[in-house]
């Protein structure tokens, strides 16, 4: 089975993330776990950073978003990629890293 082009950006991103060393785990969604978070949640240099990936310009749902805002009024950094901003998702996060 081919991955689908959302997962395509989850595999850049979790491939970028363990090329720098970063913490990171995708969390459990549906019966198991809560729904919306963020794709990825990632611990570096003691900062929180939510991704939520989509492909070809998707866009968050309103549970997504609330967790996306809930997190950002935390303080903590949430971002949504896909492949037309990956680059800038590895700038931020280098920046993080290079900080």
């Amino acid at each position: 089975m081919a991955a689908t082009p959302e997962k395509k950006v989850k595999d850049k991103v979790k491939k970028f993330l363990d090329s720098i060393g970063a913490y990171h785990f995708s969390p459990m969604t549906g019966g198991f776990g809560r729904s919306g978070v963020p794709d990825i949640i990632v611990c570096l240099k003691s900062k929180f950073i939510a991704i939520e990936c989509k492909a070809n310009g998707g866009k968050t749902t309103m549970l997504q978003e609330k967790n996306i805002d809930a997190i950002r009024l935390n303080k903590g950094i949430a971002m949504v990629v896909d492949e037309n901003n990956i680059e800038l998702m590895k700038e931020v996060i280098n920046d993080i890293n290079n900080h």
